[in-house]
């Protein structure tokens, strides 16, 4: 007689269900834009069209909540790297990822003091992403060189480096117009020398 497996099996959320995660994770960002760390859990609910019940099955505290507003953002700079691999040319996927990446900055700027108000600090939560992020960067880097479209020495560090700096620079009203205008200096600056 076969033994059972002890191990719950792993089901793949309904779709109604992660139409509601993502529902509530984008009320979320934008109330914790507006309102801060401590926006109302029942606003979030209400303006995602779910009950409190239904917000609070998936993310059962503020921190899991705010939490889950940073992680969905750099799991969409993952899936936007292999969206774009393989519906636009090298450079033109390197380039949208970095805007993307621009508006990522952007939004973390927005929703910092609510993830400064996660237990243990934001620092655990960038250092998950950090690999995620880079591995997005180095394979658009490597397909661009590979194409021609990039220089053979460009390491994908130096462009993340340079867009992290961004996010020192303090927002203004027009931080994120300038913050474009640099991803295509960065661009224009990889192109390989003719």
């Amino acid at each position: 007689m076969a033994k059972k497996s002890s191990k719950p099996v792993k089901r793949r959320p309904r779709a109604d269900a992660q139409r509601n995660r993502e529902l509530i994770l984008e009320a979320a960002k934008e109330a914790f834009t507006r309102y801060g760390a401590e926006a109302s859990l029942d606003d979030i609910a209400r303006q995602a069209g779910v009950g409190a019940g239904t917000l609070y099955r998936h993310f059962p505290t503020r921190d899991a909540l705010i939490e889950g507003v940073y992680r969905n953002g750099v799991e969409q700079l993952a899936a936007a790297e292999r969206r774009f691999t393989t519906t636009m040319s090298p450079i033109e996927a390197l380039r949208a990822w970095m805007l993307l990446f621009v508006d990522h900055i952007a939004a973390k700027h927005i929703i910092a003091p609510a993830l400064n108000s996660v237990a243990g600090g934001p620092t655990r939560l960038y250092e998950g992403s950090r690999g995620v992020i880079q591995g997005a960067i180095d394979a658009l880097v490597r397909r661009a060189i590979k194409s021609g479209e990039v220089r053979k020495d460009l390491d994908p560090s130096d462009l993340l480096r340079a867009l992290i700096g961004v996010a020192y620079v303090p927002v203004g009203p027009d931080w994120k117009q300038s913050a474009r205008r640099l991803v295509d200096i960065l661009i224009a600056g990889s192109r390989p020398v003719k």
